[in-house]
């Protein structure tokens, strides 16, 4: 059994990383040459090795993104070829079974599974947002759209939408306007903030101050103007979840997201596009185990009277057709207020399901 893993093993991964290399050089190539417009821009401050740190950064989110096509691929094209060269019709009549060849490749495919949840929760987060800090600190500020990003909160019986313009090559917010109201839902007060530091005890330090409120005397209102150097604001409001507003719900781990979720919902904003997100990076990593699954059944064709080429161009189809049913059922469960997980898992599922039946179909025709 060592002999057999040892072979089949051996064989994958060498087809998965000679595959995922192609991959990832493809798309650094296309992303430098992308980025080279931008080298010499904010007075020339931007240039060429930036951009290529900036590029390099990105790779383990293609990484993350590709591991489950390279791993379709590869296994394909490994199956493929010891079906064509009889290698393993010899295996099975040395005792590989169905049974036991699905088991062996299944444990095959949940390394790959860590391996994708690693890459995708902590390497490509920590990447994703170093390279953006990288590249606001020569060539601009992170920002997005006319207004920037909008968050809520509730204290108390205050509630507060703040919006912030952008975020600094260190990662604090600049551009900060907290709207504030009462528990009747009325504005009191408006504070503008050019910059605010984050800390660690749940509070932002404001800098450069103006709070404009509302002051209401024998029935009259009248509006207040207060200036001040700094101010220490409490909020629960952390870096990561400025980042997710400004940036992409998919850029975030998976407990960051999970945390930004209980944020949006804890102060009555929707939440489904997050949820579905959430459930995505869930199930994502598992999209692995329906690789192999799906090439499986390769190894029981017989391609003696013809080329692999046209079988392995069939199993990348699928693959790519996996892909795309994916993000199809994010948008349609988004627009149609299916529940989360679901919207997330049912393209895995059904293309488990018709894994194993095409498997089952070959081997009882065998």
């Amino acid at each position: 059994m060592k002999t057999l893993r040892r072979l089949i093993y051996g064989e994958v991964l060498i087809a998965v990383a000679f595959v995922t290399l192609s991959f990832l050089a493809l798309f650094f190539f296309f992303d430098f040459v992308d980025e080279l417009q931008n080298v010499g821009k904010n007075g020339g401050n931007y240039q060429v090795s930036h951009a290529f740190s900036y590029v390099l950064l990105l790779v383990p989110s293609h990484l993350y993104e590709l591991l489950p096509i390279s791993v379709l691929i590869g296994t394909i094209f490994v199956m493929a070829r010891l079906a064509q060269s009889s290698e393993f019709t010899i295996l099975r009549t040395s005792g590989l079974g169905p049974t036991l060849a699905l088991r062996n490749l299944m444990g095959l495919g949940l390394a790959f599974v860590v391996l994708t949840f690693a890459v995708g929760d902590y390497l490509s987060p920590f990447c994703d947002r170093y390279g953006q800090l990288l590249k606001s600190r020569y060539l601009g500020q992170i920002t997005v759209g006319q207004t920037g990003a909008w968050l809520r909160e509730r204290q108390d019986d205050r509630s507060y939408a703040v919006n912030v313009s952008t975020l600094t090559p260190e990662g604090n917010p600049k551009g900060i306007r907290i709207f504030e109201f009462n528990k009747d839902g009325q504005w009191v007060a408006l504070t503008k903030a050019e910059v605010g530091l984050l800390s660690d005890d749940e509070a932002w330090d404001l800098r450069n101050i103006e709070r404009n409120e509302v002051v209401r005397q024998n029935n009259e209102s009248a509006l207040a103007r207060k200036h001040a150097d700094s101010q220490r604001w409490p909020t629960g409001i952390t870096s990561e979840m400025i980042s997710v507003a400004l940036l992409k719900p998919e850029r975030m781990g998976t407990i960051d997201l999970f945390q930004y979720i209980q944020h949006l919902s804890a102060n009555g904003q929707t939440t489904q596009r997050f949820e579905i997100e959430f459930w995505k990076k869930v199930f994502y990593p598992l999209s692995c185990l329906v690789m192999v699954v799906l090439a499986l059944p390769f190894a029981y064709l017989h391609f003696r009277s013809g080329n692999i080429a046209s079988h392995v161009f069939g199993g990348v189809l699928a693959g790519i057709s996996f892909f795309l049913l994916n993000n199809v059922f994010s948008y349609i469960g988004n627009i149609n207020s299916w529940a989360p997980w679901f919207a997330a898992a049912a393209p895995g599922m059904l293309y488990t399901l018709a894994s194993l039946a095409a498997f089952g179909w070959l081997v009882l025709r065998q």
